[in-house]
């Protein structure tokens, strides 16, 4: 990723802003694995079974995951499938991007990896105030 910040910084000093985003992006897709997939738009009733069988006609599925809400178990909308190799995950795309799943129409995107390390956290744990749910009146 530091070569795609450097090369961002080059094309904005030589003023050709908008080919930057366009370039990047095809190098944060050269930068990943493309056997993985991004799943949006999943309906609440999707289950890893029901996942991999959706996109197994494409491909050897080597795993398939519904991410799920911690506390309540229930299903956060989106998922992954991984394939074992490159050519199934790109016939997949190109086929289930926009397709109905369960009554949903889903969303395919080839995943990209979380940086690692701590991530933001979105304010004070959650709502409940800074004080694990103490408040100082």
């Amino acid at each position: 990723m530091a070569l795609s910040s450097k090369l961002g910084s080059l094309l904005r000093q030589n003023g050709q802003t908008p080919m930057i985003s366009s370039m990047l992006y095809s190098l944060r897709c050269m930068s990943t694995s493309s056997k993985k997939l991004f799943i949006g738009g999943l309906s609440y009733g999707t289950s890893d079974q029901t996942l991999k069988e959706a996109f197994s006609g494409f491909g050897e599925v080597t795993e398939a995951r519904v991410i799920v809400d911690r506390e309540t178990g229930r299903s956060r909308g989106f998922g992954f499938v991984d394939y074992a190799n490159d050519e199934a995950a790109n016939n997949a795309l190109s086929a289930m991007d926009g397709q109905e799943l369960q009554g949903r129409n889903i969303r395919v995107s080839y995943a990209t990896d979380r940086p690692s390390g701590p991530r933001p956290s979105g304010g004070n744990g959650g709502g409940r105030g800074g004080f694990g749910g103490v408040s100082e009146f």
